[in-house]
C-alpha cells in the first residue's frame, strides 16, 4: 500500500478571468472548486495508476468536509484526523495572458492534542504501508521536524518515505535521510545558500544528497526533464515536448509515478520513466494533479533515462 500524508490540504478555488486589476471589481468567467493540498494530488494520481492508495492528514470544519466527500467520488480511499479548525482554501486565478496568480491561506493551528491523535494514527497506518509519501506544507503548531520524526519511524521499519516539500522542513527532514526527495532549482538555492545554474551544479548538488544517505535524489528541470541519482549513479531524464496547459501538480504527479514504481518493485530507470511520464501527462490536462492512465501508458516510451556516467 501506499501511505501519503497530507497535512495542510486545501479547498483549491480556481478562477478563470480575462484579466486581472488592482484595486477593481473583477467577475470570474468560470469557478472550480476541487479537493487540494500536494499530497491529495499524489492520491489521486496513485489512483488513477490503479495503485493500492491511501490518504492522511489533517482536516477540519466545513471544508474538511468538502474534501473528505470529494475524494470518495474521486475514489481516493481516506483515513484522516479531525481538527477543530477550518481546513484551508488556495485560490488560483488565471488570466487570458497565461498568467496564474495564487493565494495561499496558512490553515488552522493543530494543537498537541491532536497532533498526538495524529502521530498515533501514523503508527497504525505505517503498518500496513509499504511506500510512504509526505507532501506540501504544514498546518500551524506543527514543528519544522515533524516530517523528520515521521521519516525516523518510517526507517525503523524498513519502509521507503518519499519527502517533497521545501524551507525548514526539507532541510530538516533531509537529516532524517528518507528516501526520496525532489527539490528544484530555487529549493536547493534556499537549502544550500549557493547559486545553481548549470547543469554541472546540479549534478554536485545531486551527489550531495546521496552522500547525505538519501536513496533517491532528483532536481527537477522543468521542461527540460531533471538529473537524478540513486545507487552511485546519476542520470537525465529528458521528456518530450508537449502542449502544456496547466504545469500546476506535475510534480505531485512525479511523486506519485515514483511512488508507484516503487510500490511496483521497478527497477530505478524505470522509477524514473514512471515519474517522468506522469508529471508529463499532467501539465496536458486542465485539472491539476490529475493524469489520464492511457496517456501515461503513451509517454512511458517517449522517457528518455540516460546514464551520465
Amino acid at each position: 500500500m501506499i501511505l501519503i500524508i497530507n497535512l495542510n490540504a486545501s479547498v483549491d478555488k480556481r478562477y478563470q478571468l480575462s484579466e486581472l486589476t488592482k484595486g477593481a471589481v473583477m467577475r470570474a468567467q468560470s469557478v472550480d472548486n476541487t479537493p487540494g493540498g500536494k499530497g491529495l494530488h499524489v492520491a489521486n494520481v496513485d489512483t488513477i495508476l490503479g495503485e493500492d492508495t491511501l490518504a492522511t492528514g489533517l482536516l477540519g470544519g466545513k471544508s474538511g468536509e468538502f474534501i473528505a466527500e470529494r475524494t470518495r467520488d474521486y475514489g481516493i480511499k481516506g483515513d484522516f484526523v479531525q481538527v477543530s479548525g477550518e481546513t484551508r482554501s488556495c485560490l488560483a486565478i488565471l488570466t487570458e495572458d497565461g498568467a496564474q496568480t495564487e493565494i495561499l491561506e496558512p490553515g488552522p493551528e493543530v494543537s498537541a492534542e491532536e497532533l498526538a491523535r495524529f502521530r498515533a494514527k501514523y503508527t497504525e497506518l505505517l503498518a500496513r504501508a509499504d511506500v510512504i509519501v509526505a507532501s506540501g506544507s504544514v498546518p500551524k503548531g506543527v514543528p519544522a521536524g515533524f516530517y523528520g520524526e515521521l521519516i525516523q519511524e518510517a526507517r525503523k521499519a524498513g519502509r521507503k518515505f518519499l519527502l517533497d516539500t521545501s524551507g525548514a522542513l526539507l532541510e530538516q527532514g533531509i537529516k532524517a535521510q528518507p528516501y526520496f526527495i525532489k527539490p528544484n532549482k530555487d529549493e536547493i538555492q534556499a537549502l544550500r545558500g549557493h547559486k545553481v545554474e548549470t547543469e554541472a551544479d546540479v549534478i554536485q548538488e545531486v551527489q550531495a544528497f546521496l552522500d547525505d544517505g538519501i536513496s533517491l535524489a532528483v532536481v527537477s528541470l522543468g521542461a527540460q526533464g531533471s538529473i537524478a541519482g540513486a545507487d552511485g549513479q546519476l542520470y537525465r531524464v529528458t521528456v518530450p515536448k508537449i502542449d502544456c496547459k496547466n504545469p500546476v501538480g506535475s510534480g505531485d504527479s512525479y511523486v506519485a509515478g515514483v511512488a508507484a514504481g516503487l510500490a511496483r518493485n521497478l527497477s530505478i530507470p524505470e522509477v524514473l520513466r514512471l515519474g517522468a511520464a506522469c508529471g508529463t501527462a499532467n501539465a496536458m490536462e486542465d485539472e491539476s494533479g490529475f493524469v489520464r492512465r492511457e496517456i501515461v501508458e503513451d509517454l512511458l516510451p517517449k522517457i528518455k533515462v540516460e546514464p551520465l556516467r
